[in-house]
């Protein structure tokens, strides 16, 4: 068979918002099939056992038959290559470590161009999968070698460059169970929970509650130490030295056995336990002086080194190190004994992935000095036999959090408490974690801030504590709360400014900091600080980062939802105008009402359970999206004959229309009279009378009073001149939540 020249790959646009195909964030991308048009699956020679050989686990794809094998089922009927692109693809994300489960692949008006999508968590990586997944799929159907291990490496590398830390995730990720949105604030760790008011930031397990006074504290051992002795946490006793010579005289203070160890130290580097004579405490204290500004010497506490994590003054998680060991074969090195004895256990690894680290004796000084102390280096052959220490408690990473007792318990609390932490790592060396300190003479040693969570999510003995859940419980108390505020969303080509304005100017009239992103610009509350078009997703999230948000409104053409998709998760109400506009989304091969549909149900889709969709109840199209709504539905029409309102009213739904005498509130029968609603405004800012009932339709959906709604569109007036205020930068965001039937993972 003649070489097939490469699929094209058109447009690639990521859709960082709920959008056409998915209430998440997504990867579209345009492919031009070319000559492979003409080229189903299953009459490309070998293509089919090529793709099975190099992804097996193509096998547990349904695909639309909807269970395993589904894939290959379509693969051997024929099936056009932009679909198997799009398999490849979830697949390679899936090896990677990024589980996905969701993708489409569409014809489009011209022949031989689609548009496949997939779910994409983080735009880089998407990217890097695609590419990655092109290059494989066209050297199977040329029967060309290719490297499937390489292009996984590639995926993950990315993964690990782009994406949340696995800390991060666990916490991102019990937001997401409770419902609670976020947005990633920087190519790190950095992620706000919630949207403006409402929301709380992380960074890694520091929050904003963590306080900087407190992490200071935490980092001067010493000070720590003096202020835990004050309220009778059981500590060791230690002295600051400025020298070897003192810090022997310290040790001979104190009495031997002691540790030496840098006073602002982390993860244990500089840290020497159990010194006997002075020669090993001038060597510690040298190796001290390496890794921290000044050196302390500690009474050595016999016992395992037990990490305990304390979030809002509870002990939620510990974990126990323990001693790493290796014994001489009378033939290897002690480097090579530990490659042998120590690092093949498949849980260790270098990266964050495994939950006990490598032990590479060239990277670790400390294990070099303790070798040394017995009189060994690296190259070392131990007799054999001989039982060598490499490392004294190695990994902290043996869950044992059913075994913490309660006195234990309390003091770890009060520790965090004296320091002043939110959350923290407290150190606890204890020959039996489930028996008081003060019985066995065990004590604490170190509270740390910002702690790992690795050890209690991915141990490598004991049971996973959700840690995550923790954190995300203690900065959302209340079972109920979710971070978000009210939020407007207005659909479609007819008065959307006029109309976001207006709801913006009521919610904001009855006391409530509003932000608005339309048309018109973007405001905060009167303050218009971007005079642009102020429709695009980036507008839009500076409004949710903003914490003097309380409420917040946004106008969305059909446009921007395919560009971008929506700027929020989630709504409390969506209003859907009409379904003109066709003329300008020819690009994005819309030519018809009902893909216009397919558009703007977007908006409604995103609608929370206890939210409301405001729809023109003049179109019956547009009426008829109430079916999709999670939440309640307001109809609104200049007709109240219009057979949409008859039928909500008959059924006990609510509505809104004109009449002769004004605006009418109507759920069934029942009726509310607004009368006097002509703004006080220029002539040319003469609302639309369908703009005054969408608006007076959402400001009801959003529990205003009928008076009030009457006062704020009485005072509404024309558009305020911009303020100049500093451009705020923007960075891409993370993927969002949740899902519903066609819109899900």
């Amino acid at each position: 068979m003649a070489k097939k020249n490469d699929i094209q790959l058109l447009r690639i646009n990521y859709l960082r918002g709920p959008n056409l195909w998915t209430y998440r964030s997504a990867l579209e991308t345009w492919l031009d099939l070319g000559e492979l048009e003409d080229w189903p699956s299953n009459t490309l020679p070998g293509l089919n056992q090529r793709l099975c050989a190099w992804l097996p686990a193509l096998a547990e794809h349904h695909c639309g038959v909807g269970e395993r094998g589904g894939f290959l089922q379509r693969l051997e009927e024929g099936t056009w290559c932009g679909h198997v692109l799009e398999h490849v693809v979830i697949e390679l994300l899936n090896l990677a470590g990024m589980p996905t489960g969701f993708g489409q692949t569409r014809s489009t008006s011209r022949r031989g161009v689609y548009r496949m999508v997939f779910r994409a968590r983080d735009e880089q990586v998407a990217r890097t999968a695609l590419a990655e997944g092109h290059r494989l799929l066209m050297c199977a159907i040329n029967d060309e070698p290719f490297d499937v291990a390489a292009a996984v490496t590639a995926v993950r590398d990315k993964l690990d460059d782009c994406y949340l830390g696995p800390s991060t995730a666990a916490i991102v990720g019990a937001a997401t169970d409770r419902r609670i949105p976020h947005i990633r604030l920087n190519d790190g760790n950095l992620v706000q929970l919630g949207h403006g008011k409402r929301q709380r930031r992380i960074w890694t397990a520091e929050t904003d509650l963590t306080s900087a006074i407190a992490e200071g504290i935490a980092g001067d051992k010493d000070l720590t130490k003096q202020l835990l002795r004050s309220v009778g946490v059981p500590v060791p006793e230690g002295q600051l030295a400025a020298s070897p010579a003192e810090a022997w005289e310290a040790a001979q203070d104190i009495g031997l056995p002691v540790v030496v160890k840098p006073t602002d130290g982390n993860h244990g580097r500089g840290v020497t336990l159990d010194l006997n004579t002075q020669a090993e405490v001038d060597a510690a204290w040298a190796l001290a002086d390496r890794h921290g500004s000044e050196v302390l010497v500690e009474r050595y506490v016999r016992g395992d080194e037990h990490r305990l994590l304390v979030v809002g003054g509870k002990v939620v998680a510990a974990a126990r190190g323990e001693a790493a060991w290796v014994t001489g074969d009378g033939r290897s090195s002690v480097r090579e004994l530990i490659d042998l004895q120590i690092n093949c256990d498949p849980r260790r690894g270098i990266t964050e992935d495994f939950p006990l680290n490598r032990i590479v004796i060239e990277e670790d000084d400390v294990v070099q000095a303790d070798l040394q102390r017995l009189g060994l280096t690296a190259d070392s052959v131990p007799a054999a036999g001989r039982r060598v220490l490499i490392q004294r408690n190695g990994n902290v990473a043996i869950d044992c959090t059913d075994e913490v007792h309660p006195e234990v318990a309390h003091l770890v609390s009060l520790a965090a408490r004296t320091v002043g932490l939110d959350i923290a790592g407290v150190d606890v060396v204890a020959e039996d974690i489930s028996r008081p300190l003060h019985a066995q003479g065990g004590a604490v040693v170190e509270v740390n801030a910002g702690p790992g969570l690795l050890m209690h999510l991915r141990p490598a003995e004991g049971t996973p504590q959700p840690v995550g859940r923790a954190i995300v419980d203690h900065l959302f108390p209340d079972a109920d709360e979710t971070g978000r505020i009210p939020i407007v969303g207005v659909a479609g080509s007819r008065h959307g400014a006029q109309i976001a304005r207006l709801v913006a100017w009521v919610l904001q009239f009855g006391g409530r900091h509003v932000g608005l992103a339309c048309r018109d610009g973007l405001f905060l509350d009167r303050r218009r600080v971007d005079p642009g078009d102020c429709t695009h997703w980036e507008a839009g999230r500076r409004l949710l980062i903003n914490r003097n948000v309380e409420a917040a409104v946004f106008e969305n053409d059909a446009a921007a939802i395919l560009n971008d998709g929506l700027p929020y998760d989630r709504c409390t109400v969506g209003i859907v105008t009409d379904l003109d506009g066709l003329e300008a989304l020819a690009p994005h091969d819309v030519h018809d009402t009902d893909q216009m549909l397919k558009v703007l149900r977007t908006q409604v889709d995103v609608v929370l359970s206890d939210g409301t969709a405001v729809l023109n109840g003049g179109d019956a199209r547009v009426a008829g999206l109430g079916r999709l709504c999670d939440g309640g539905v307001i109809l609104y029409a200049l007709d109240e004959h219009a057979p949409a309102i008859v039928e909500q009213r008959a059924a006990g739904g609510r509505t809104v229309f004109l009449r002769e005498a004004g605006c009418v509130l109507a759920e069934g029968s029942s009726e509310t009279l607004l009368t006097r609603l002509e703004p006080l405004a220029a002539p040319a800012q003469v609302l639309a009378p369908e703009a005054l009932l969408a608006a007076v339709a959402a400001a009801w959906a959003m529990g205003v009073e009928p008076d009030l709604i009457a006062a704020g569109v009485q005072t509404f007036g024309p558009v305020p001149a911009a303020v100049t205020l500093p451009t705020v930068p923007t960075a891409p965001s993370a993927p969002r939540s949740p899902s519903e039937d066609r819109k899900n993972d």
